[in-house]
């Protein structure tokens, strides 16, 4: 990086591409572990709320239905969507690092206060909080990954990531099978430990990330290049240490106009104009997969239990096959987002996903599959559907300016989520509270529909990304040529 004077506005930096060209080493394997967890808690909570939804329509306390467990979900949904617009604003003003430990903050307390509701309103309440929470936690983990990940595996890595929420649904659902347990605990008090051990799970996680240090992309365009080298040398340091040596960096160097802050109306115009389709490939991919998932894990326990006869405290048992094949889809076809492309991979996995829930859900309507049956078509379709979800996430963070990036992730994941994830759980419980696997079928269909459609238009206007630094992917605003 060239000298420059502290007040200085415009400075040349190599350190972008000094991290891209970065081997993967122990600091990126604990930095994806302490801020990947994220979705592990994601993960927790969408399980709990599903698994114990018998418990709750049971709870002498809340009495819900199924319409109310559906409400429940929105509510969730609803406040994951404002928090990330909030936080996703607060992100790239204030940094990454602080955001991150602000929204766990959020999360732990709501769903601390969750375990303690008192009525139905209560307990909506709290769960809007809690996806406040979450919604912020995606926004700030998101652009912190993606800014310290060299280029050859951000593909991998992010799906990878985002697949973990399905370790915390195994773990959801473990809880869920003991907890709710007559002979252990009772769904009463075992639906209420389900949440707390949401919180418990946060304070831990809330000490592991005491060490991640800022991004220093966010640093050099608000005017810190000197504490973004500190960062940059510290950890090439462990390398020399450990006497690898680091390939030579490649490319000419960057001028960037530090900033303050981006002005809103530069933004909508970077997301809206300049960058238009890459914003229709994102509003598609992120909708499509939210009303595909939402809608039907929020209701996966109701359509056990009210089509299969399956027990409340039985739930959990049928939702760790669900996770592992959803956690195995990011897992096993990643690596060949990276390889292979994203524009091929991603609307190859939108595409299947949708071909295959639309041919189970004919089978559900039709009565052909019994629950094992019907939880092993979920398995297949979800090792699928998974790396598509994951996907999206990837390509809302990776094709926009790094100036916008956390609120351009808050923006779409708002406007996607809520419109498929808000509706669809919503929808779905109406659907099942009528009875009638047709009228569930109608739902499914809209789902595969609107994964079809979204592989649709990654296929024609989807960026290809790998292996591409992310200014080259998308150019700095504060960039100077």
């Amino acid at each position: 990086m060239t000298p420059e004077p502290h007040h200085a506005r415009t400075f040349d930096t190599d350190l972008p591409a000094r991290l891209d060209r970065l081997p993967w080493s122990r600091f990126h394997t604990l930095l994806v572990f302490a801020l990947g967890i994220t979705w592990l808690l994601d993960g927790l909570e969408v399980t709990l709320a599903g698994s114990v939804s018998g418990a709750l329509k049971d709870s002498p306390v809340l009495q819900m239905s199924n319409a109310d467990i559906g409400l429940a979900g929105a509510a969730y949904i609803a406040g994951a969507v404002l928090g990330a617009l909030f936080f996703g604003w607060l992100t790239d003003r204030l940094g990454r690092r602080k955001l991150f430990f602000i929204t766990l903050f959020v999360y732990i307390a709501a769903t601390a206060a969750t375990a303690l509701s008192w009525n139905l309103w209560s307990f909506l309440l709290f769960r809007f909080l809690t996806g406040a929470g979450i919604g912020g936690e995606y926004t700030a983990i998101n652009s912190t990954i993606q800014e310290f990940t060299p280029a050859r595996f951000r593909g991998w890595v992010d799906l990878t990531i985002n697949g973990t929420f399905w370790v915390g649904a195994a773990l959801g659902a473990v809880g869920s099978i003991v907890l709710l347990d007559p002979d252990f605990v009772g769904s009463e008090t075992g639906w209420r430990l389900c949440f707390g051990i949401g919180a418990a799970l946060g304070l831990v996680i809330m000490l592991m990330r005491l060490w991640i240090p800022e991004s220093p992309r966010w640093l050099l365009i608000h005017n810190q290049p000197d504490e973004a080298r500190r960062i940059v040398e510290g950890i090439e340091r462990h390398y020399l240490e450990r006497g690898i040596a680091l390939p030579p960096v490649e490319g000419p160097p960057l001028r960037l106009q530090a900033r303050d802050h981006t002005p809103l109306r530069e933004v909508f115009t970077s997301l809206f104009v300049v960058h238009r389709r890459r914003a229709v490939v994102g509003m598609s991919l992120l909708t499509a997969q939210a009303f595909f998932y939402n809608a039907i894990f929020f209701t996966y326990a109701l359509v056990l239990t009210d089509f299969y006869n399956v027990p409340s405290a039985h739930i959990g048992w049928y939702v760790l096959p669900f996770a592992l094949g959803n956690f195995c889809g990011p897992l096993l076809l990643g690596r060949l987002f990276d390889v292979v492309g994203r524009r091929v991979m991603i609307s190859a996995t939108y595409f299947i996903s949708g071909v295959l829930l639309a041919i189970s859900g004919w089978l559900f309507a039709q009565g052909l599959l019994d629950v094992i049956e019907q939880t092993l078509a979920w398995m297949v379709i979800f090792f699928f559907a998974s790396a598509a979800a994951s996907s999206a996430y990837l390509t809302v963070a990776e094709t926009f300016p790094l100036e916008i990036r956390a609120l351009a992730i808050a923006v779409f994941y708002a406007f996607g989520t809520g419109l498929g994830g808000i509706v669809g759980p919503t929808l779905f419980g109406q659907l099942i509270e009528s009875g009638e696997r047709f009228n569930v079928f109608i739902g499914y269909l809209i789902g595969a529909a609107l994964m079809i459609m979204a592989a649709l238009v990654q296929a024609v206007w989807g960026v290809a990304a790998e292996r591409k630094s992310l200014e080259q992917v998308a150019r700095p605003l504060s960039q100077v040529p």
